[in-house]
C-alpha cells in the first residue's frame, strides 16, 4: 500500500504526536509498505530514527508571511519560497515560535482551516503537486484535524481516500481567544465531511470528538497507541529499597499538571518524611512556560526536601531510558483529558507503575495493562493518597509494573499499531490483485 502521512513539526521539541507518527510510519515501512512521512511547518524531531522526507511543506516562515502580507502572497519568487522552507532555517527560527500573539495564531488557524480559500493556498497546491508527481499515494493520512482544510483539494485532485488522526487538537483550539475558538470549531465541523474517516487513540476521545466535530461515531476508528520497544526494559533497575523515586516525564507546562505533582509530593513528605522519597522530572521546557517552572522551582527551594528533587531537562532516547530505569512510580497528573498518554506506555515498558488521573485515555490504558492506579483528577490529596499507597506497598508496586510491561509487550507495540492502522486503511483502499497479505 502507498500511503502519504502528513505530519506536523513541533517547533523543535520532542513531541508525542511526532513520535507516534514516525513510529507508525517506520513500522509500516518495515512491513513492506511505501510510506511517505511528510513534515509540515518545521522539521520533525523524534527520539527514534526519523523516516520523514528531507523537505518541509507549509514551512512556518512562508505560512506566516503569507498570512501577514498580500504583497508576499502575490509576488514572492519561487527561489525565496524554496529558501525559506529549508529545514535548517526552519529549525533555527522555531525557537522563537512562542512570540506569536494569540490574535495572530487565531487568524492563522482559521486561514489554514479554510484550505484553498485561505491565504496559504499556494502551500496547499505545492503539497498536492508534489504528492501527485512524487509520492503518488493510494491514501493520505492527516496528523490531526487542524489539517482538515487540505482534505477537499487532495480528494478532488488525487481521487483517493483521506483519513484524519485525532490527537488532542481540541486542547489547542480551546486556548484560542474568541471569536477565533468558535469560528475554528465551526470550520472544523464543515470540513469534517471532506475526509473519509477518522482515527482516535482511545474510545473516550472518539466519543468526545464525535460530538465536537459533529460526525457519526461510526466514522471514527479507534487505533490504540504503540511504541517501539528497542532499549525499553533493558537497563538494570537503578532503584533501592530505602528510597522510592517518583518521576514525571512530559512537557513542562500547566496542562500536564506538574504543579499538582509537586504539591502532592510535598504532602507525602509531610506524611512519610523526605528520606524515603525522591522526585525526578524530565521534559521539554519552552519559553512560554519558563515562568511557571521557575515558580515551582522557587517553591521547592523553600521546602524541606529541595535536596530530594532533580530536573533532568529535555531528554533524548538514551537519557529517557536511563531516567525511567531510576523510577519506581511515574505520574503525569494532566489537568485536561489527555487522549494519548504515550509516557504511560513508556513507563510500563520499563516496569514502572503509574498513578494517573481517572480521565482521558488513562482509564482505558490502565484497564488494558493493569499497570497502575487511578486517582481523582485535579485533586492533590487524592494524588498523594494514590502515590502513598504504592510507596508503602512495594510488592504491589512491582506487581503492577510487571503486569504493565507484559501488557505493553503484547498489546502496545509498534507492530500492533501498524496492524491496527492497516485494518482501518483496508476499509478504504481496495486490495491489490496479487499483492502481499499486507497490501
Amino acid at each position: 500500500m502507498k500511503i502519504a502521512y502528513i505530519a506536523a513539526g513541533a517547533a523543535g521539541m520532542y513531541c508525542g504526536s511526532c513520535i507516534h507518527d514516525n513510529t507508525l510510519a517506520a513500522a509500516l515501512i518495515r512491513r513492506g509498505h511505501q510510506v511517505t512521512l511528510v513534515p509540515t511547518y518545521t522539521p520533525l524531531r523524534t527520539d527514534e530514527t526519523c523516516v520523514g522526507v528531507d523537505s518541509v511543506f507549509y514551512g512556518a516562515i512562508n505560512v506566516y508571511l503569507e498570512q501577514k502580507s498580500s504583497l508576499y502572497r502575490r509576488l514572492a519568487p519561487q527561489s525565496l519560497d524554496w529558501l525559506l522552507n529549508k529545514p535548517g532555517l526552519l529549525k533555527y527560527v522555531s525557537r522563537f515560535s512562542s512570540a506569536t500573539s494569540a490574535r495572530d495564531l487565531g487568524e492563522l488557524t482559521l486561514s489554514i482551516l479554510r484550505g484553498e480559500d485561505g491565504y496559504q493556498r499556494k502551500e496547499l497546491y505545492k503539497l498536492i503537486d508534489w504528492l501527485e508527481e512524487t509520492a503518488r499515494p493510494e491514501l493520505v493520512q492527516l496528523t490531526n484535524s487542524m489539517f482538515l482544510g487540505l482534505a477537499h483539494e487532495i480528494r478532488r485532485r488525487l481521487s483517493i481516500p483521506v483519513i484524519c488522526t485525532l490527537q488532542g487538537e481540541d486542547i489547542f483550539l480551546d486556548d484560542l481567544p474568541e471569536p477565533y475558538r468558535s469560528q475554528a470549531q465551526e470550520l472544523l465541523r464543515q470540513k469534517a465531511s471532506d475526509v473519509d474517516g477518522f482515527v482516535a487513540p482511545c474510545n473516550s476521545y472518539a466519543d468526545f470528538m464525535s460530538e465536537y466535530l459533529n460526525v457519526s461515531r461510526e466514522k471514527i476508528h479507534v487505533v490504540p497507541l504503540g511504541i517501539e520497544l528497542g532499549g525499553h526494559g533493558v537497563l538494570p533497575r537503578q532503584r533501592t529499597d530505602e528510597t522510592t523515586t517518583i518521576g514525571y516525564l512530559a512537557r513542562i507546562c500547566p496542562e500536564k499538571g506538574l504543579h499538582l505533582l509537586v504539591a502532592a509530593f510535598d504532602l507525602l513528605v509531610q506524611r512519610l518524611g523526605k528520606n524515603r522519597l525522591r522526585l525526578e522530572v524530565a521534559g521539554f521546557l519552552g519559553s512560554r512556560d519558563r515562568a511557571y517552572f521557575d515558580e515551582l522551582v522557587e517553591q521547592i527551594s523553600r521546602s524541606t526536601w529541595q535536596d530530594r528533587f532533580r530536573y533532568w531537562g529535555e531528554v533524548d532516547r538514551e537519557q529517557k531510558l536511563e531516567f525511567l530505569s531510576r523510577l519506581d512510580i511515574l505520574s503525569v497528573p494532566t489537568i485536561y483529558r489527555d487522549p494519548k498518554g504515550l509516557f504511560v506506555l513508556e513507563a510500563l515498558a520499563n516496569e514502572v507503575a503509574v498513578v494517573q488521573p481517572g480521565h482521558g485515555s488513562f482509564p482505558e490504558l490502565l484497564e488494558k495493562t493493569g499497570g497502575g492506579r487511578l486517582v481523582e483528577p485535579g485533586s492533590v490529596p487524592s494524588l498523594a493518597d494514590g502515590l502513598q499507597h504504592l510507596v508503602e506497598n512495594s510488592e504491589e508496586r512491582m506487581r503492577l509494573g510487571k503486569q504493565g510491561k507484559k501488557a505493553v509487550n503484547e498489546l502496545f507495540t509498534d507492530e500492533m499499531l501498524a496492524e491496527r492502522a492497516l485494518t482501518v486503511y483496508r476499509q478504504y483502499v481496495a486490495p491489490t490483485i496479487g499483492g502481499s497479505r499486507d497490501s
